[in-house]
């Protein structure tokens, strides 16, 4: 009997601090739930704000594109430039000014070497570059076949035209762009002649020795695009080269 009211009272008698243990208990768990909902309130508004700062970046909030490379791409020969080092040329601060629009900036830049195999078995290397801007699109490639340019002028078309830069020959001419269509209903893309893309092949040596640097510049909404941001590229761009040798 003793062990029964004992354990009873200890039930019974027990009861207003068993009580005061268990509703402190009660109201640890509800402080702990509310804190747990104040942290969880804190984590969703930071990754809202998170995702608001990460929505409202634009362009020139993230800053000009950096040059990226392929990841199989290898060091140039020596007495060449690779495509990574192209690009790093290309993509200077100035570039916007240089075509004519200061405001922008570059939104995507990258360097390669593309491979042309021919009929022969040789093979063909061209380190080439490619910055893109809202309005314009720029590449610059380089070229060691021994085709001076004087030799070139009369494969470039009825436009092609002579001219000089920085004591150097060079030709101006006009090229097609390809414009693609993506439809959205999943079929097949659709592609056909883009605007007019003007290009210069300038020899790399005052001697016209064979090896070239080639600057094309298009612009995004397939007008016409001025030359004079051509040259002004070609100026500034060219004799930070590998292989160029200044006139005189």
């Amino acid at each position: 009997m003793t062990d029964d009211v004992a354990d009873s009272g200890t039930g019974a008698g027990a009861g207003p601090a068993a009580g005061a243990r268990a509703g402190s208990g009660k109201e640890m768990s509800t402080a702990a739930q509310v804190i747990s909902a104040v942290a969880t309130v804190g984590v969703l508004l930071g990754g809202l704000w998170a995702l608001g700062d990460l929505l409202d970046q634009t362009p020139q909030t993230l800053g000009p594109a950096a040059c990226s490379s392929s990841d199989d791409a290898s060091p140039a020969p020596r007495g060449r430039v690779s495509g990574a080092r192209l690009c790093t040329a290309l993509n200077r601060a100035d570039l916007p000014a240089l075509l004519g629009t200061p405001t922008e900036q570059a939104v995507s830049a990258s360097g390669s070497e593309s491979e042309s195999k021919w009929a022969d078995g040789t093979k063909t290397v061209t380190p080439e570059a490619k910055v893109e801007l809202d309005t314009y699109a720029v590449e610059l490639s380089a070229s060691y076949e021994d085709l001076p340019v004087g030799e070139s002028v009369g494969y470039l078309g009825a436009d092609a035209t002579s001219r000089t830069v920085l004591g150097h020959r060079a030709v101006l001419y006009s090229g097609q762009t390809i414009a693609i269509s993506f439809r959205l209903d999943g079929s097949d893309a659709e592609s056909g002649p883009g605007g007019v893309a003007r290009r210069l092949l300038v020899a790399t040596d005052p001697k016209d020795s064979g090896s070239t640097y080639e600057i094309v510049i298009w612009r995004q909404d397939s007008q016409r695009p001025d030359d004079q941001a051509l040259f002004r590229i070609a100026e500034k761009v060219l004799p930070t080269l590998p292989g160029w040798k200044p006139a005189g």
